[in-house]
Order: structure tokens, then C-alpha cells, then sequence
């Protein structure tokens, strides 16, 4: 198979030049291999097998990252942790090669030297991958793969350690620099890079691991497909992020619906000087980046501010809680509902208010009487507006409230986060939902659009 390097290492801790393909790897490239696609893999992505291979794939895992943390007070390296047992078959994915270890254990069924076997080996690395929560990121087979049966084995001036214990009973997947650096960001291989202007090869992006079996050990049901894998897939969705979306919305255009009204009523009742400052700052969270809203709303509602401190001592605190999910919506979708508010009081008549005001109306009867209703299809689309905008927050929110499951998740929120841990379906789904919504929004504000216009035609005809 094309990219298939097996290379091997002579002693453990020192790493040799990584040697041609010899002659079975060269005939694994030929016509007669298949595909990663002929491997069937379960449902939960942790068990793989293929008719006709020597071996099936067992408890899968993928290590997303590792830690460069001292182990037991030494530093062994940028670790990815094994388990309790050091004989998982290993891959290392790095930018620009593929170092897999076959481990002693699995010889009888997964020869180091037959490059059949490291063949299906391959492809069970690349099937399984596939399946995994991988943020888009996946192994690849155009890349050179390394394989290895020892426990260290070298590539690039880095030195990958395989089964390596630290601790009682506890097993890592090492890599450190063949000069015992660092290879991650913080260490002087970073600063060794940055000196050259590029960035090192062999630094980890991930390691995959499964466990070598004998094919009758493995039992694959194929995953269900068509409408049967929709209903799988609808069953056991987690439909949280909706209802919190949903309740913080709902919640929040209540808030938005009255303050907006009186921030645009009483704007108007102030000096001329003043209004363009009032204007000013209740427009701003609409030109404002949302993580700009987010970040200030956190240092004004924070822990270490005197205000957010007393919201805790009261026993309600807000940051981090439900609450600051619907403070967040308020804020960015506020200057929708004041600026449609503000323009439908601006365009009523003066004239008309005073004749009100002269028959002995309060101002409180002029508001919802008269300025309410002539000014109300302009309101409705603020108010449409506005739930649309606090729908879709996600900025503001993600500082405040932060990403807590059925409490501060909502439905952008899961859409991101879904997307990075690679559940592609879930995030699609979610998207599809929101599409949903919008097309909604859209199409009520044109209906009412047209009502309105044909309403108001009629009136001129009248006249």
C-alpha cells in the first residue's frame, strides 16, 4: 500500500535509521490490496473487523491530548496515557508521518515482518479513526507510516516511547526530544523552531490505540442505515440545548420587549444632547463584537467585582449559571427592539400626541392608547428581530455562561462544540434547526411586512 514504511528499532532508547520498505512491504503496494472501506465497524466505533485478515481490532480509543506534567516527579516526556496494561497496538499521528507500534504481545497474530499484516493493521487504524470524535482531524495514508515492534523508536530527532511505565500499573505513549527536550509548544524544541522559521515535523497531534484479537473474539453488527439509522439517531439525541435555547430566548425577549419600549420612550423625553448619548449607549452592544459584550458583562458580573461578589453572597450567583445565559441574550438583541421602537415614536405625528395631551390624556393613556398601537407593526418586527438575534447568541454567552449541558448549552453553543469533538451529525442536525427557526423569523416578518403595507394602503384609499 503506497506510504507503508515498516521500519524497526534496533535496542530500546536507540533509535536507528528508519530503513527501506524491504521486499513484503513493496508487494503490499501492488494490485490485490484493498481498502480501509472492506473493514466493518461497530456501531460505537470501538471494534473493527475484516473478512479474510489474521486478526480484529478491539477497544478502540482515540487520545486527543496528551501532558507534559511530571509523572511520579520525573518528566517523561509529552505523554498520552496507555491504561493499566502496556499491550495496545499504538499510532502516533504527527503532521508528516504515521509511527505505529505492534507490541510483543500481539505477535502471534500481527507479524512485524509481514507486510500483510501490517497491511490490515493499517486499515484498521484508518477505519476506526475515521469513526472517532476527531474534530475534522484524521489519520492519513498519504503520509509515511513507521511501524515498530520496540519499546523506543526514533524518527526526526524525536524519540517516541511506547508501553512506558510510570507508576505502579500505569502504562504512557511518550515523545520527547532524542535530547530529552521538549517537543510541545513550551519547550526549546518551540524556540528551536521558531529560530528556523518553520515548525517541527514529528509534534503530536494525536495517538490512536486498539487491542490485536483473534477475529472470533469480535462480533460487528453493521450500524443501522436509512430511515432505521434517523430513528437510532433521533432516539438518542440529547434535545437539552433546544429547550435551554428556548427557555433563555423566551425568557429574555420579555426583558428586551419592556426595555426596549421604555428606553425608546423615555430617550425621547430628554434633552437633545442627552438623547445622543442615550442613543449611543443603548446602541453599542449592536456594533460591538459579542465576545466584546461577553468579556465586559464578565469583569462587570465577575467574582472579583464587588457587584458580582454580592450576587453570591445572596445566593445567586450569576456567571456561570442559566441566568447569565439570558443577560447575554439581552444585551446583544436590546438595541434591535430599541432602535425599531425608537424609529416608530420619532415617525408619529406630534401634532396628534398634543391634541391628545390638550383632551386631558395622561401620558401614560398617550403611550399605550395612541404611540402603542399606531406604532405597532414596527415593534412586532423589533420584537421579531430581537428573539431572532437572542436565538442565535453565541459570543456573549459562551463568556458568560460558559458551556454547562443542560443548563448554559444552547443550540450554538452545541452546534460549536459538537463540531469540535467531531460529532458532525449532531452539529448538523442542530445547524438544521436553526435554519428552521430563521426561515421562520424571515417569513413572519415579510407576511407582517405585506399586512401592513396592504393595511395601510387602504387607509390612504379611504381617504
Amino acid at each position: 500500500m503506497a506510504g507503508t514504511l515498516p521500519a524497526w528499532a534496533d535496542e530500546p532508547g536507540i533509535a536507528p535509521e528508519v530503513p527501506a520498505a524491504p521486499a513484503a512491504a513493496e508487494a503490499a503496494q501492488g494490485e490485490g490490496y484493498l481498502g480501509s472501506d472492506d473493514v466493518t465497524v461497530s456501531e460505537e466505533g470501538r471494534q473493527a473487523l475484516a473478512e479474510g485478515a489474521p486478526f480484529a481490532a478491539n477497544s478502540f480509543s482515540r487520545a486527543q491530548k496528551g501532558s507534559n506534567r511530571e509523572v511520579n516527579g520525573s518528566y517523561i516526556g509529552y505523554a498520552y496515557y496507555e491504561g493499566s496494561m502496556p499491550d495496545y497496538a499504538v499510532a502516533v499521528c504527527t503532521e508528516s508521518y504515521v509511527v505505529a507500534y505492534v507490541p510483543p504481545a500481539a505477535k502471534p497474530l500481527c507479524d512485524i515482518e509481514s507486510a500483510e499484516d501490517l497491511d490490515w493493521l493499517k486499515r484498521y487504524f484508518l477505519a476506526l479513526d475515521a469513526h472517532a470524535p476527531n474534530a475534522g482531524v484524521v489519520l492519513s495514508e498519504a503520509v509515511p507510516w513507521y511501524f515498530t515492534d520496540q519499546p523506543s523508536y526514533e524518527v526526526d530527532g524525536i524519540v517516541y516511547g511506547f508501553g512506558v511505565e510510570a507508576g505502579s500499573g500505569k502504562y504512557y505513549v511518550t515523545v520527547l526530544g532524542a535530547d530529552g527536550s521538549d517537543v510541545t509548544a513550551q519547550g526549546a524544541l518551540a524556540e528551536e523552531e521558531q529560530a528556523s522559521g518553520g515548525a517541527r515535523s514529528g509534534r503530536p497531534s494525536f495517538v490512536d490505540f486498539l487491542a490485536i484479537v483473534p477475529p472470533d473474539e469480535v462480533e460487528v453488527a453493521p450500524p443501522p442505515t436509512g430511515f432505521a439509522a434517523l430513528g437510532r439517531f433521533l432516539a438518542t439525541m440529547d434535545y437539552s440545548p433546544l429547550w435551554v435555547t428556548l427557555k433563555t430566548t423566551g425568557t429574555a425577549i420579555v426583558f428586551i420587549f419592556v426595555l426596549g419600549l421604555a428606553a425608546a420612550y423615555f430617550s425621547l423625553r430628554i434633552p437633545k444632547r442627552a438623547q445622543d448619548i442615550a442613543d449611543a449607549v443603548f446602541t453599542i452592544p449592536m456594533v460591538l463584537p459579542p465576545t466584546v459584550c461577553g468579556f465586559l458583562l464578565l469583569l462587570l458580573l465577575g467574582r472579583n467585582t464587588a457587584l458580582g461578589q454580592w450576587f453570591i453572597d445572596v445566593g445567586f450567583p450569576l456567571i456561570f449559571s442559566w441566568p447569565a445565559t439570558v443577560i447575554a441574550a439581552v444585551v446583544v438583541a436590546f438595541p434591535l427592539m430599541y432602535r425599531n421602537a425608537r424609529g416608530a415614536f420619532e415617525g408619529l405625528d406630534p401634532n396628534m400626541l398634543d391634541a391628545a395631551r390638550t383632551l386631558g390624556w395622561s401620558n401614560a393613556r398617550i403611550f399605550f392608547r395612541l404611540m402603542l398601537p399606531l406604532s405597532w407593526s414596527s415593534i412586532a418586527a423589533g420584537t421579531v428581530l430581537s428573539f431572532a438575534r437572542a436565538l442565535g447568541e453565541f459570543g456573549a454567552t459562551l463568556f458568560l455562561a460558559g458551556n454547562y449541558a443542560g443548563i448554559t448549552r444552547t443550540i450554538p453553543i452545541a452546534i460549536y462544540f459538537e463540531w469540535m469533538s467531531g460529532n458532525i451529525d449532531v452539529a448538523l442536525f442542530w445547524t438544521v434547526v436553526i435554519l428552521i427557526f430563521s426561515f421562520i423569523v424571515i417569513l413572519f416578518i415579510n407576511l407582517w411586512g405585506r399586512r401592513t403595507t396592504r393595511y395601510r394602503r387602504r387607509e390612504v384609499s379611504d381617504l
